[in-house]
């Protein structure tokens, strides 16, 4: 039995990693679950499950939580709540799959406690890669990616030797956006962008998905779970989502990965690494498929692609920004405050005006975080006049 700690049991990654978990009784036992403001979820994964430690980001809510008839559970709160559950010595795996920068502390608190880290938090790695790299090496644990894409090059690297590897090819769906014109991309809706084609995420990924952010910061992360410069490193549209991503060698030969699009697949081989077991997930046919799709993505209409490309030559804190003021910005457009393609604009003035640090520690990558949110709502408010 491993003990495994879920941070954002209740957003799609989590409850799709209990899925998983509870179909495995004997080779998982949950020790702490972690929730943002999702309150009765949470109660029902404490009943289910029966963790040891729950906790909420506020304490109000975990005031209101301890007002009800629970098994016996500890109960934290705030961000020392989830370093306190990270930490515990019944502990061997912990899954990140919180969403934004908050992912950055937790994860740096369970690899200084020596936990392997099932990573689904991507901005963790983009906003302080350098860090948080440097401490995988240190206390020698296993960052096992748990995003489709990076869990599909994970697999097709097994057995490969560095030296045959030319380059990694990171397959993005395009989202419900890929045929517009670039006019009618100004007029989209927060309930378009959410109507996601292929897959079922948060609203923040989804909305990412559609303005190719998403595949920006997965670049990134590929630089930082594979030591990867953006040179070698592709993205190429696959709208049917079938092939997760590939990886090229030296002598031109291609690997690629492939199943249904159904995250319990990537999240159930991040947790059972390297052994695989039978899957809830249905089985591919690739005859009733028929045929797939593939496309150079447009930086024209969708220039988060290139933003990203870009911070990632840049360095620094560059990428740490392009986080910050992406968030920023995507709770905007979801709030109806700015359009869609503000994002890219407010996101690219932000960088602009940024001072870059080229050697960060974590106190300048949360500083420059704080910064990049507080510039990303003055050019949200000047767009609003």
């Amino acid at each position: 039995m491993r003990g495994i700690v879920i941070l954002g049991s209740t957003g799609s990654i989590g409850t799709q990693a209990l899925d998983v978990i509870s179909r495995m009784p004997d080779e998982f036992q949950v020790v702490g679950l972690a929730a943002g403001t999702n309150i009765d979820l949470l109660e029902t994964q404490i009943r289910q499950f029966k963790p040891e430690t729950a906790s909420l980001a506020a304490f109000s809510l975990t005031d209101e939580l301890k007002g009800r008839e629970l098994p016996e559970v500890e109960l934290l709160s705030g961000q020392s709540g989830l370093q306190a559950m990270v930490e515990r010595d019944d502990v061997d795996l912990v899954l990140n799959a919180v969403v934004g920068s908050q992912g950055i502390r937790p994860t740096l608190a369970a690899i200084k406690a020596g936990k392997d880290v099932a990573l689904a938090n991507k901005e963790t790695l983009v906003a302080a890669g350098s860090i948080i790299m440097q401490a995988v090496k240190e206390h020698n644990v296993r960052i096992l990616p748990v995003d489709s894409e990076h869990n599909a090059i994970f697999q097709c690297l097994q057995g490969v030797e560095d030296d045959y590897l030319q380059k990694i090819i990171l397959t993005a769906s395009g989202g419900p956006f890929r045929k517009n014109t670039a006019q009618e991309l100004e007029q989209m809706t927060p309930k378009q962008a959410l109507d996601h084609p292929t897959w079922n995420m948060g609203d923040k990924v989804t909305i990412d998905s559609a303005t190719l952010m998403n595949k920006g910061l997965e670049v990134i992360e590929a630089h930082w779970l594979f030591g990867l410069p953006g040179t070698r490193i592709d993205v190429v549209i696959h709208p049917q989502s079938i092939i997760h991503s590939l990886i090229e060698l030296i002598d031109g030969s291609v690997l690629a990965q492939l199943g249904v699009p159904d995250m319990r697949l990537p999240i159930q081989y991040a947790l059972t690494y390297p052994k695989r077991s039978n899957s809830p997930v249905p089985l591919l046919s690739l005859a009733e498929i028929g045929s797939l799709e593939f496309e150079e993505p447009d930086m024209q209409r969708f220039p988060c692609l290139g933003l990203a490309f870009d911070v990632l030559k840049a360095g620094g804190t560059y990428p740490t920004v392009l986080n910050a003021a992406n968030e920023a910005a995507v709770e905007a457009f979801l709030k109806g405050q700015i359009g869609f393609m503000d994002i890219p604009r407010v996101v690219n003035e932000v960088l602009q005006g940024h001072q870059n640090v080229s050697e960060p520690d974590l106190h300048d990558i949360l500083e420059m975080d704080s910064t990049a949110r507080k510039d990303c709502a003055l050019h949200i408010n000047r767009l609003n006049g």
